[in-house]
């Protein structure tokens, strides 16, 4: 069957299944680099291809991958170009206000797809959603392996992400994730591995659903929304719109280990951290040898929150942690609370920070 044939026939089955002709979804796609805009240096160039120092834009990868969505209008958007390794909270405030900023300027778009560094994608979809005030679905993806490689992913995800962004039952979902046929809240996904194919998931809860071979979008399940509303709610959308313009604070992570002592954390407060999490042992407890510069940091006014490091760990409000004034996570990854606290601390609750109200904030979300 020809190119041509295979999108006759998928065009037709979206007649069938909404027994009517629909215009085709308007979805905005920004490049952001990482290994997705890579360029290998030999067909099996899987691990050193950054070296080449090659980093396409999406206008030119979007022509690179041919026609991808014959169900959707693709709309390039511009950003800049960097391995995610290199991505900091300054861009994510930048990135945010690109999206909102063309969701005001073109109506027409429907949605969006974010090609995005799959080493801190996890990170960059977090804080969007925590900020984006949006119905249209933001829709993140990546690539384990460039696009111009052998067995390359780019453009099988760049495809189910479209999907996704297009489908009318991600309207109002919050910032989603899609990779390798499957789609994750934006709150839950992880990268797990660092060279497989299936990369992401979502401990313990899982994904949202599946992108069938058609570009079918399966929700196996819905995201619990805020009540009021039943749609998602971007609790630090203020941030975007502050003026002057805020600068996020910094926060830092203090992982536990075995014989870990508070070098770590009385450097960070020594950098003016004014937050800090503490990644701790399961299950959510910080090295004995911390447990004196947590209480110190706390007495300097930082703010530290009690993670773990368990990828299916959960720290809930215990004694000890409030002797010491330490806030309770919850089941936050310790690299999706630091963006919560950045928030938390730079947003709405003003210049006086107040423990109660950041826990209650916190455990929120």
């Amino acid at each position: 069957m020809s190119d041509d044939q295979v999108q006759e026939r998928m065009a037709s089955k979206t007649v069938e299944r909404g027994n009517a002709p629909r215009s085709r979804p308007r979805i905005a796609v920004i490049g952001t680099g990482g290994t997705f805009a890579m360029h290998g240096r030999h067909r099996f160039d899987w691990i050193e291809y950054a070296d080449s120092g090659v980093i396409h834009p999406i206008d030119d990868l979007l022509q690179r991958l041919g026609e991808l969505a014959p169900h959707a209008e693709i709309v390039p958007v511009p950003f800049r170009s960097l391995g995610s390794v290199s991505l900091r909270p300054q861009d994510w405030l930048e990135l945010a206000r690109l999206i909102r900023d063309t969701a005001q300027n073109d109506p027409a778009v429907t949605g969006f797809v974010i090609t995005h560094g799959t080493a801190t994608l996890e990170e960059t979809a977090w804080f969007l959603d925590l900020v984006l005030d949006l119905d249209q679905p933001v829709v993140l993806t990546g690539a384990q392996r460039p696009a111009n490689t052998d067995g390359s992913d780019a453009a099988a995800n760049l495809r189910g992400a479209v999907a996704v962004a297009a489908a009318p039952e991600s309207r109002g979902a919050g910032v989603l994730v899609a990779m390798s046929g499957l789609f994750f809240a934006a709150r839950d996904v992880t990268k797990a591995a660092s060279f497989e194919l299936a990369a992401f998931e979502a401990p313990p809860y899982g994904p949202l659903g599946r992108i069938d071979a058609d570009a079918t979008v399966v929700w196996r399940r819905r995201i619990v929304c805020d009540e009021r509303s039943l749609r998602h709610v971007a609790r630090f959308a203020c941030v975007l719109d502050a003026s002057p313009p805020i600068e996020l604070p910094r926060v830092d992570i203090a992982m536990s280990y075995a014989g870990a002592d508070g070098a770590a954390i009385e450097a960070f407060v020594a950098a003016g951290a004014r937050g800090i999490v503490s990644a701790g042992l399961a299950p959510g407890r910080p090295a004995a040898g911390e447990r004196g510069a947590l209480r110190d940091a706390v007495e300097a006014g930082v703010v530290v929150v009690q993670a773990t490091r368990s990828p299916r760990g959960v720290v809930p409000k215990q004694r000890f942690l409030a002797a010491d004034g330490i806030l309770a996570g919850g089941d936050l990854s310790p690299q999706k609370l630091r963006i919560a606290l950045m928030l938390i601390l730079a947003s709405c609750l003003g210049a006086k920070v107040e423990s109660d109200s950041v826990q209650e904030a916190l455990l929120e979300l």
